[in-house]
């Protein structure tokens, strides 16, 4: 396939942050004497901007309750950072498609679901702050399947839809690849299973570091 910008996801396509995330909503709901919330369910909102999440799950609250959370869940994000508790492992081969697609001359960003200082932490931490051309994220843009932080993200690296393509775990990526006109392809290790993605409009779905390496023909 002939594209040259590559647009991914952060957690649940580069790293496997769930740990981290699932953590600090605990802490956020027990801020708030709520029940703790069903970690396979907190899965299923990852790649959603965080106040967009947690309507979902907290659909029978209102919106002072969502923003609540949302400030004791960056409270406790914020802390556990601090205190070296967060665990956010890049997931094994992801480094190396990096590498590879930077070394032969793909242009590369991120569209997440991140806070910008959560993101850029995160990408200092593991030395990859420089393969990035473009970070696209929840306080800069409406939440994902918006295409908002394609579209932005396509106009800094100068690339057309059609030179573009959207890498991602949630049917949230695969939808926004869509209504942004760009090539959407799933990665199988996150946290939407691959029929969703590809009910959601996938042209693709790797089930490892190595096939999307193949497919996207280096």
């Amino acid at each position: 396939m002939k594209r040259n910008a590559a647009i991914f996801d952060f957690d649940g396509t580069l790293v496997d942050g769930q740990a981290s995330i699932c953590a600090a909503m605990d802490r956020a709901f027990a801020v708030h004497g709520l029940p703790l919330p069903d970690r396979g369910v907190v899965r299923r909102i990852v790649g959603l901007s965080l106040v967009p999440g947690l309507r979902l799950l907290l659909p029978d609250h209102d919106e002072a309750m969502h923003l609540s959370v949302a400030e004791a869940y960056k409270d406790a994000f914020r802390t556990a950072r601090e205190a070296g508790e967060r665990s956010d492992p890049m997931f094994a081969g992801m480094r190396e498609v990096l590498d590879g697609l930077r070394g032969t001359g793909w242009a590369l960003g991120v569209a997440t679901g991140k806070s910008m200082r959560g993101l850029a932490f995160c990408l200092a931490e593991h030395g990859i702050t420089d393969h990035f051309g473009t970070l696209q994220t929840s306080d800069q843009h409406p939440s994902k399947p918006h295409p908002a932080m394609l579209e932005a993200a396509m106009a800094e690296l100068m690339a057309a839809p059609e030179e573009c393509v959207m890498i991602g775990d949630t049917a949230y990526d695969i939808e926004m690849a869509t209504a942004a006109g760009v090539h959407a392809i799933g990665v199988g290790w996150g946290y939407h299973a691959p029929t969703e993605l590809v009910q959601a409009g996938a042209d693709f779905v790797a089930g490892s570091p190595a096939e999307l390496t193949e497919y996207l023909g280096q």
